[in-house]
């Protein structure tokens, strides 16, 4: 029963690791699957996600009503999102991708450096951003402990996945944005604003990127440079899952979540190797992803 418990502790663990990365490679996904731009700076909203947390939690003492910062964080981070979208990316949509790989690569430093004029307090770097009260504790696994928090957070992901797939499949908005990926112009042709269409796609995709940040402040904390490690796996979660499949993309999150945890557990040094031969193998036998979906179809 101590083998079973240990492996079940793990893979929650793994599946909490896996909503985090899920809520911000979606974004990513939608983002690149209507607009087609390469967005590096994605991981920057979930850093902004978690340091607006931090203010809202500590400054403003949200601590009592962390679901009001779980809403609030991310709104401002897709406010963010807007004015990115408006004032630095419409300009270059149709730019070659690594033109948009350095553009958005320059606001990676940028927001990196607001976030350390704004938040480094005394030199300090590191914010902690605790969970709720009701949620501090722990519940009992085949009598291991596992935090209360963690759970709360794989509930969270799976209703938000659920809430992304009615959205994109089974709302208005979801047809329409499901239509820009790939009949831009007839889009046009029935009178609807397709750029404001993608200033709301890109909105989306930050807004969740902030969600994540949020969630994942609690359990990771809030540092410089979160954003640049979280997005290396974000672009590996959405090539596995196949560019622009959301769906594709929970399902990778869940794998990846899985070999780096596990493979922190037995191989510590080499737990991102797994992964990397998990993509390098997909890209091999199928490049299109493991759900095969072409872009723009979710």
């Amino acid at each position: 029963m101590g083998d079973l418990a240990g492996i079940t502790i793990q893979i929650l663990n793994g599946i909490t690791f896996a909503m985090f990365l899920y809520l911000i490679a979606a974004g990513l996904s939608i983002v690149f699957g209507v607009i087609d731009i390469v967005n590096f700076a994605h991981g920057s909203f979930y850093m902004l996600g978690a340091f607006i947390a931090y203010s809202l939690v500590h400054l403003l003492n949200f601590n009592g009503d962390f679901y009001v910062t779980l809403m609030l964080a991310p709104i401002a981070v897709g406010i963010v999102g807007i004015i990115m979208e408006v004032f630095l990316l419409r300009p270059i949509y149709k730019a070659p991708h690594f033109l948009q790989l350095l553009l958005t690569y320059g606001v990676v430093l940028i927001v990196q450096d607001v976030i350390m004029f704004f938040w480094s307090g005394h030199g300090e770097f590191v914010k902690s951003v605790p969970p709720p009260k009701i949620l501090a504790g722990s519940i009992n696994i085949f009598g291991h402990p596992f935090p209360t928090y963690y759970l709360f957070t794989i509930i969270c992901g799976i209703i938000l996945a659920t809430l992304i797939w009615w959205f994109l499949e089974k709302s208005k908005w979801g047809s329409l944005i499901r239509a820009a990926a790939s009949q831009k112009e007839m889009l046009n042709a029935l009178g609807v604003n397709v750029k404001l269409l993608y200033t709301m796609v890109f909105a989306l995709g930050a807004f969740l990127g902030g969600l994540g940040g949020v969630l994942a402040a609690p359990v990771r904390a809030a540092y410089p440079g979160m954003g640049m490690e979280v997005i290396v796996e974000c672009f590996i979660v959405v090539v596995l899952g196949g560019l622009g499949s959301v769906r594709g993309a929970f399902v990778a999150a869940l794998i990846i979540g899985q070999l780096e945890v596990f493979g922190i557990e037995f191989l510590e040094e080499f737990s991102m190797v797994f992964i990397y031969l998990l993509m390098i193998g997909v890209l091999l036998y199928k490049p299109s992803g493991l759900f095969g979906k072409k872009v723009g179809q979710y």
